[in-house]
């Protein structure tokens, strides 16, 4: 099936963990199309780290139109682009509204806009994992015949590329640090605050961490600073890196994190894919068995995350490094 098909776009547009996650079907797409052009359709939070992905030759970072006449010029790029074949990791209604834009010739598609040709139509998708169940999509196009789709069989994503991109002469905040260090992610989507342990609670956790001798290295947006300077009052010696660090730097840290402590969020995706030890805090707002990172990863659930004690949270940390 793939002999033919020479230009391909991957639409992913967002969010950060389910882009990072999503990272593992573009590699499969990549390799099963080894000469292939393929573009990815994005948006502008993930241009530098598509940039310097070697499973794209292109990055459109305009996939989320608003005006009439950005939707106008996103169909002309599309369909002047002459794609044969199109992967969509999205799988949601905005996807399936560039879809429709296409009509009444789109390209062969990959994924669940009505109509589609390559449609995954596993009545089960949605209670998959989102390495799983793209790894079934790609078996539903032909691509992965022998797709490891059981329960926690997927490979996670592979970041082995970004360590050996160039990061050019600009360092890695608190990269070269003397000291082993843990990663905080006390930070979230805004608009989600169950999905957060409380900032006193991450206080007490880098006291404990800290007096193992670790630092503690605050990660987030520039959004969460305030996060940060709350866990600086519990430990002063802790370095606040809200809005300091691209994706490709957050990672670049997991890499050589001894720990990585978060909720479920974004960063945390990328400190786990790069290799950190990581504890992923869930409440009943998420489903880990959809959503969780991959690696050596430790989850801790509970329905609402104020509850959650420190204890809990201080005990798992020593589990997973084998630190007293």
């Amino acid at each position: 099936m793939t002999r033919h098909v020479d230009r391909i776009l991957v639409i992913k547009l967002s969010a950060l963990g389910d882009f990072v996650l999503a990272l593992a079907a573009m590699k499969k797409i990549r390799e099963a199309h080894p000469k292939a052009h393929v573009t990815l359709l994005t948006t502008p939070p993930f241009e530098a780290l598509a940039k310097v992905c070697p499973y794209f030759n292109a990055v459109d970072t305009g996939g989320r139109p608003t005006a009439f006449s950005d939707w106008v010029e996103l169909r002309r790029r599309l369909r002047a682009a002459r794609f044969d074949r199109v992967y969509d990791l999205q799988t949601s209604a905005h996807s399936n509204r560039i879809f429709q834009a296409l009509r009444p010739s789109p390209p062969p598609w990959s994924g669940v806009a009505f109509g589609c040709a390559l449609r995954h139509a596993n009545p089960l998708r949605n209670q998959m994992h989102t390495l799983e169940r793209q790894a079934d999509q790609l078996m539903y196009a032909g691509i992965w015949p022998d797709a490891p789709t059981e329960p926690g069989t997927a490979p996670a994503p592979d970041l082995s590329w970004l360590f050996k991109a160039s990061t050019g002469d600009r360092p890695v905040p608190g990269a070269n640090r003397p000291r082993p260090y843990a990663m905080l992610v006390p930070g979230g989507s805004a608009h989600r605050p169950e999905k957060r342990w409380p900032a006193s609670a991450y206080g007490e956790l880098a006291r404990i961490l800290s007096a193992r001798g670790l630092d503690i290295l605050v990660v987030g947006g520039p959004q969460e600073t305030e996060l940060a300077h709350a866990i600086q009052r519990a430990v002063p010696s802790a370095r606040d890196l809200t809005g300091r660090t691209d994706f490709a730097a957050v990672a670049r840290l997991g890499a050589r994190a001894t720990l990585a402590v978060g909720n479920d969020t974004g960063p945390l995706h990328l400190a786990a894919a790069g290799g950190a030890p990581t504890i992923v805090l869930f409440s009943a707002a998420s489903d880990p068995a959809l959503s969780a990172p991959r690696g050596r990863v430790v989850i801790l659930r509970s329905d609402d995350l104020a509850a959650l004690p420190v204890s809990q949270v201080a005990q798992a940390t020593t589990a997973l490094t084998g630190a007293h």
